[in-house]
C-alpha cells in the first residue's frame, strides 16, 4: 500500500543508519518497529498530534487539555506519600486567571518554580477547582517550535523526542526524491497536496487544518491503491476463468417463479436478474449473496439452480450442518420436484447401498440437484455436468473446501450465501474481488420480533411470559455465553441455566441442552428433537446462531446480552419469528458502559440487520467486526473503514474508471501507480486461489 512506494532514486532505500544521529543502537531499536530504510521511517505516520497552542482559560471547557504561559506567584509546596509518590503545587498567574498548577511525582521541579519565574505548562483543566494537572512543563515563555507535536506508536527504549529528531533529519535528507504516485488530475480534482508537502504536513503540521489536509491525501491514496488491487484481481480472475454460458429456458423459469406460493420481493427480483444475467454470460460467476435473516435467500438460490437445470446442467448446494442441509433439501424438493427436477440429499449419515446408488445416479446425470454437507466434497462424489454451485453460510467452510466443490465441475458458476449482514464499507473491502448482491427487504406480512431489554433481576416475570408461550404449544430458546461456571467471568452459564430451568419447568415442559463441546452427532440429535417438537426449551450457547429453521419457536431469552456483539445478537434473535405467530426476544443485561447501553437500545429499536451491522462496526471497529481470526481485512496505515467510508466509495469509483481507461495502461503520468499495482501481484493469475 502506501508504505510499498517505489522511488526512481535509491536514497529512500538506504539503511536508516545513513541518517545523521542514527547509530547501531538506535537502528536496532528502529528495526523492532519494522523500520529498516529511510522510506520505512518517513512512512511511519503519527497516530495523533498533541496541540500546544496557547489558550485562554476563560474559553477552555472543563476537563480539556490546555497549554498556558504564566508567572509563578507562590512558593512551591511539596507533599510526599508512600511508595515515593509526591505532589508539587504552585500558584500561577495565567493571563487574568490565578490558578493552581499541580505536578504529581515531579517534586524535583521545585527549584525551577521560584516566584517570578515564567513557565509554560500543559495539562488537564479542572474548571471547578481552578487547577491544571500538569503533564508537560518548560521554564520560560513558550518557544517558537510547532504547536502540534506528532505522537508515534513506539516501543522499547525509543522516545518520542528522539524519534521526531530522526524524522526531521530523514525528511530533510530526501529533498524532492519521493516520487508522486497520484496523477495530477486526481490531485487537482480533490485538492490534495503533493507527496513531499503531505509528508511535511503529517509529521510536522503548523495547524490542525494542515494535518487534516495531509491525512485526506494519504487516506485516499491508500484506499485507491487497495481498490485498484481488488478490482484488478477480479478482472484477472474473470479473464483467466472463462465460464460456460448457461443458456437457460426463460419461459420455464418464469413459470417456476409464478408457481411459488408467494410474491417475490423487489430485492429478490433484482438479485434474480443479476444471477440470471451472469449465468448466461461467458464470465464465471463468483458472487456473494448476503441477506438478513428471513430475507429469502433460499428462494433466490432455487431460481438460479432451476435456471441451470433447464439448460441441462446439474446443481449443487452445500450447507455447514446436516439439519440445515436437510431443511434446504426439503424446501427445494417441494418447489422443484413438480417441475420434474430430481433432488437428492447427501450427508455423512448416507451409508452403504443408498449412498452407492445415489452416487451412480449422480454420475449418470439422473440427479439434477444434490444438496448436502461436507459429504459433497468427498472424492467419490462425481457429477456428470455440474454447472452451478452454491455454498450456504460460506464463512463456515475453508477456502480449500469451497475450491474442491467448485472443481467437481468444469468452471461452474459459484454463489456464496451468508445471513450475516455485512456493512457495505466492509463488503466492498473484505469481498472486493467478488461481486456482491444484497437482499435488503423482508417478505411482506412477516411480523417484527418484539425485543425487550430488562435488568437481570426481572428474570421471574420473563420466565412466566415464556411459560405462557409454551402453554400455547410454542417453543423457546435460552442462550448463554459460557458452557460452565468460570472464576474469571461472572456470567450465566449453559449448564447452570439448564439445571435451573429443568427444575422450574419440571413436569410441565421438556428442557434440552446444547453447546459446542458436544459431539457433532449429539448436536444434530438435540437440534432434530427440538425442530420436531420433542424438546420445548433449548438451552444453548451460540451454536444455534446459524441457519436452523424452527417456525414453532416464538420466544428467545438471552442471558448476559452485553457479552455479545450487535450482529451476533441479531443473528441469535433471527432463530425466532420464522412462523406466522408473534415472536419475542428478551435481553437480560446490566451494562456498565455507555457503549453497552447503546447496544441494548439499538437492539430494541430496530430489526434491520444492516442498520445493526453498521452500528456494530461503528461501536467495535473493523478489526473486531469479524472476530480476531477472520482474515481478509487489510491493515491500513491511515484509513479507517468506519470514518472514511465516503473516501472508500470515491476510491472504488475512481479505481473502476482508471482500470477501464486505455490511458491508465499507457500514459506516463500513471507509471508509478501502474508499478505499484504490478508490485502487489494483483495482475498475476498465479495469485488466485
Amino acid at each position: 500500500m502506501v508504505g510499498q512506494r517505489q522511488a526512481v532514486t535509491t536514497i529512500l532505500h538506504h539503511d536508516v543508519k545513513t541518517i545523521k544521529g542514527i547509530g547501531q543502537k538506535a537502528s536496532e531499536q528502529l528495526e523492532k518497529l519494522g523500520i529498516f530504510t529511510i522510506s520505512d521511517l518517513i512512512m511511519t505516520f503519527p497516530y495523533r498530534h498533541d496541540d500546544f497552542t496557547l489558550k485562554d482559560l476563560a474559553e477552555t471547557p472543563h476537563n480539556e487539555r490546555v497549554t498556558v504561559e504564566g508567572r509563578v506567584e507562590s512558593e512551591p509546596s511539596v507533599q510526599f506519600f508512600g511508595n515515593k509518590r509526591s505532589r508539587l503545587e504552585v500558584r500561577l498567574l495565567a493571563g487574568r486567571h490565578l490558578v493552581r498548577a499541580v505536578f504529581f511525582n515531579q517534586h524535583y521541579l521545585k527549584d525551577r518554580m521560584m516566584p517570578g519565574n515564567t513557565v509554560t505548562v500543559t495539562g488537564k483543566w479542572d474548571r471547578g477547582r481552578q487547577t491544571i494537572n500538569v503533564s508537560n512543563f518548560s521554564v520560560g515563555p513558550k518557544d517558537e517550535q510547532s504547536n502540534f507535536e506528532p505522537i508515534y506508536s513506539l516501543k522499547g527504549a525509543m522516545h518520542q523526542k528522539t524519534f521526531r529528531r530522526f524524522m526531521r533529519s530523514a525528511l530533510d535528507s530526501i529533498g524532492d526524491e519521493f516520487e508522486e504516485s497520484l496523477p495530477a488530475g486526481l490531485l487537482e480534482a480533490y485538492k490534495l497536496p503533493k507527496i513531499k508537502q503531505a509528508l511535511e504536513m503529517i509529521h510536522f503540521p503548523e495547524s490542525p487544518a494542515q494535518m487534516k489536509h495531509a491525512r485526506r491525501r494519504f487516506v485516499y491514496e491508500e484506499l485507491l491503491l487497495f481498490q485498484m488491487k481488488m478490482q484488478a484481481m477480479k478482472k484477472v480472475r474473470k479473464e483467466a476463468e472463462k465460464g460456460m454460458p448457461i443458456n437457460y429456458d426463460l419461459d420455464k423459469v418464469k413459470k417456476f417463479i409464478a408457481s411459488l406460493p408467494f410474491e417475490l420481493t423487489n430485492a429478490q427480483k433484482r438479485v434474480v436478474n443479476e444471477l440470471c444475467a451472469e449465468l448466461k454470460s461467458e464470465v464465471r460467476m463468483n458472487r456473494l449473496l448476503q441477506g438478513d435473516v428471513g430475507s429469502g435467500k433460499t428462494v433466490v438460490a432455487a431460481i438460479g439452480l432451476y435456471a441451470a437445470i433447464t439448460a441441462g446442467f446439474q446443481g449443487a448446494m452445500m450447507a455447514p450442518t446436516e439439519i440445515l442441509a436437510e431443511q434446504h433439501a426439503t424446501s427445494l424438493a417441494e418447489w422443484l420436484e413438480p417441475f420434474n427436477v430430481s433432488v437428492a440429499f447427501l450427508s455423512g449419515s448416507t451409508k452403504g447401498k443408498a449412498r452407492k446408488q445415489l452416487l451412480e445416479m449422480l454420475e449418470e446425470g439422473k440427479i439434477d440437484l444434490l444438496i448436502g454437507t461436507h459429504a459433497l466434497i468427498q472424492p467419490d462424489v462425481i457429477f456428470k455436468n455440474l454447472g452451478f454451485v452454491i455454498t450456504d453460510e460460506q464463512h463456515r467452510f475453508g477456502v480449500e473446501q469451497r475450491r474442491v466443490l467448485r472443481e467437481k465441475g468444469i468452471d461452474p458458476d459459484v454463489l456464496f450465501m451468508t445471513a450475516t449482514p455485512i456493512p457495505r464499507t466492509l463488503a466492498i473491502t473484505a469481498y472486493g474481488e467478488m461481486d456482491v448482491s444484497v437482499l435488503d427487504e423482508l417478505p411482506a406480512g412477516r411480523k417484527e420480533i418484539e425485543t425487550h431489554w430488562l435488568k437481570e433481576d426481572a428474570l421471574q416475570p420473563v420466565l412466566r411470559k415464556m411459560a405462557g408461550e409454551l402453554q400455547k404449544g410454542r417453543q423457546a430458546y435460552v442462550i448463554c455465553p459460557l458452557i460452565e461456571e468460570s472464576d474469571k467471568l461472572d456470567v450465566q452459564n449453559a449448564v447452570d441455566v439448564y439445571n435451573q430451568l429443568s427444575v422450574y419447568f419440571q413436569g410441565r415442559f421438556k428442557v434440552g441442552l446444547m453447546h459446542g463441546r458436544l459431539h457433532p452427532d449429539e448436536k444434530e440429535q438435540i437440534m432434530r428433537e427440538f425442530s420436531e417438537g420433542a424438546i420445548d426449551v433449548l438451552v444453548s450457547t451460540t451454536v444455534v446462531e446459524v441457519g436452523v429453521n424452527v417456525p414453532n419457536a416464538t420466544f428467545m431469552l438471552i442471558y448476559d446480552a452485553t457479552r455479545f456483539g450487535l450482529s451476533q445478537l441479531h443473528q441469535l434473535r433471527g432463530r425466532v419469528g420464522r412462523g406466522a405467530e408473534q415472536s419475542y426476544c428478551v435481553l437480560l443485561a446490566d451494562p456498565k458502559t455507555e457503549e453497552g447501553k447503546e447496544r441494548m437500545h439499538s437492539m430494541t429499536e430496530t430489526n434491520d440487520g444492516f442498520v445493526l451491522a453498521e452500528k456494530d462496526l461503528e461501536l467495535r471497529g473493523a478489526g473486531d467486526f469479524f472476530g480476531k481470526k477472520q482474515s481478509g481485512l487489510p491493515e491500513f496505515k491511515m484509513a479507517d473503514l468506519v470514518h472514511d467510508y465516503r473516501a472508500l466509495d470515491t476510491a472504488r469509483k475512481d479505481a473502476e474508471q482508471l482500470l477501464a481507461s486505455e490511458e491508465f495502461w499507457r500514459a506516463e503520468e500513471y507509471g508509478v501507480l501502474r508499478g505499484l499495482l504490478e508490485q502487489s501481484g494483483a495482475l498475476s493469475a498465479d495469485r488466485m486461489d
